[in-house]
């Protein structure tokens, strides 16, 4: 493997961090300004919106110039974001500053996987990508556990000065070992925006939307959760990150391996548990090991719909992949969004930091129906086809006689 992967896993790395960390700093971030924990939760709505709005218009600008420069480009906004928000004066200079790194997020990925295939020979590009998607997944194991007890025991800020200077990393490597890979031709805009008339396509997306959402209602809340209702210390936020980030890469490897061989049951398997699992923390949320367990859970059932639901997309965008697997990547922001928006509405109304959990499992449950609906759909578009491809044909002199009448 070329060491041009490393410096993509390394940005990957750094993304990874910064998305993630402000979870466990939500308390100290709302402290440092004097707003509350809902308002503070906006720094998570924030930078998921702003994922939704730039993968497209990122990836879109990216057909324009070669990929190694459009991947510069997007370090740079991942850098100059993060240092906005650990120098932000105020509430609204940092949420600014979450939205201008969230720019960079999901065209990184998705050019930054084609970057990677492009790299090796053809037995070896899911290889590459895996190996890129691997800082992603080690960020949620080390860099955002780490970020999160060094905010907590230095401050807030430094983490996100050192999220930043992994960005120069990342940056530095990219232009020192990438390739200067030729700008992509032939891109055509309205060919790739066709694929979203498809309803499997949307289905895949709002599919997308519900379920990771499902997870975020309950994760945005955690330090509050696990330190008003659990009764953990400050400092045990961290380690329970870890938990939930073990979670996730086991969900993902399981995901991963079955996507391709069943993936509709592994939908309704993963989704159907995932608001069994999210309904029960609001109970396992009162006691200290139930509750590290079902953190567990929530990020290995959350992460194993995630490969199957990316697959789910490029299988049905039908030769138009690159902007709606860059669509898809705002998805999951989109529902990461909406989760943090609601469960932070239900605690301002006075439910308690465990209610956010409810509105998890009915964002899961709704994805499960949306499952079922996509795959009946699926069905009954077979059924007529195979009608249509069985039916007998009209001789030619029949035809003739109809066409004279």
């Amino acid at each position: 493997m070329p060491l041009a992967l490393l410096a993509l896993a390394i940005g990957a790395f750094g993304i990874g961090t910064t998305e993630f960390v402000i979870m466990g700093l939500l308390p100290e971030v709302a402290a440092d300004f004097g707003v509350s924990i809902p308002t503070a939760g906006l720094l998570v709505t924030g930078y998921a919106l702003g994922v939704v709005a730039g993968a497209p218009l990122m990836t879109v600008v990216g057909t324009r110039v070669s990929r190694k420069r459009m991947l510069m480009l997007l370090m740079g906004l991942f850098i100059a974001g993060n240092l906005l928000s650990a120098l932000a004066p105020a509430f609204a200079v940092m949420l600014t500053g979450r939205i201008v790194a969230s720019l960079a997020h999901g065209a990184f990925f998705g050019i930054g996987s084609v970057v990677a295939a492009e790299l090796v020979a053809p037995d070896k590009k899911a290889g590459a990508i895996a190996m890129m998607f691997t800082g992603l997944t080690v960020a949620n194991v080390v860099g955002v556990p780490l970020g999160t007890f060094v905010g907590q025991s230095i401050g807030w800020r430094v983490t996100f000065a050192i999220v930043a200077a992994l960005g120069v990393i990342g940056l530095t490597g990219i232009a020192r070992l990438v390739p200067d890979l030729p700008r992509p031709e032939g891109v055509r805009l309205r060919h790739e925006l066709a694929a979203f008339k498809n309803a499997q396509v949307l289905l895949a997306m709002a599919m997308t939307v519900l379920g990771f959402g499902g997870v975020f209602a309950a994760i945005t809340y955690i330090a509050p959760m696990m330190t008003h209702v659990t009764g953990f210390a400050d400092g045990s936020v961290t380690w329970l990150l870890v938990l939930f980030g073990l979670g996730m890469v086991g969900g993902n490897l399981v995901g991963g391996r079955y996507a391709d061989r069943a993936l509709m049951p592994l939908l309704y398997v993963s989704l159907g548990a995932l608001a069994v699992v999210l309904a029960l923390f609001t109970l396992t949320a009162h006691h200290k090991v139930l509750a590290a367990v079902t953190i567990t859970l929530i990020g290995a059932l959350g992460f194993a719909t995630v490969p199957p639901l990316q697959k789910r997309v490029l299988d049905q965008a039908h030769g138009a992949p690159t902007l709606a697997s860059a669509v898809n990547i705002g998805a999951f922001n989109l529902g990461n969004a909406l989760a943090a928006w609601l469960g932070g509405l239900v605690i301002a109304a006075g439910r308690g930091y465990t209610a956010p959990n409810w509105v998890g499992a009915a964002l899961a449950a709704s994805a499960l129906l949306l499952a079922f609906l996509s795959a009946g759909l699926e069905r009954r578009d077979r059924r007529t086809g195979a009608v249509v491809a069985g039916s007998t044909p009209v001789p030619p002199v029949e035809k003739q006689a109809v066409a004279h009448r």
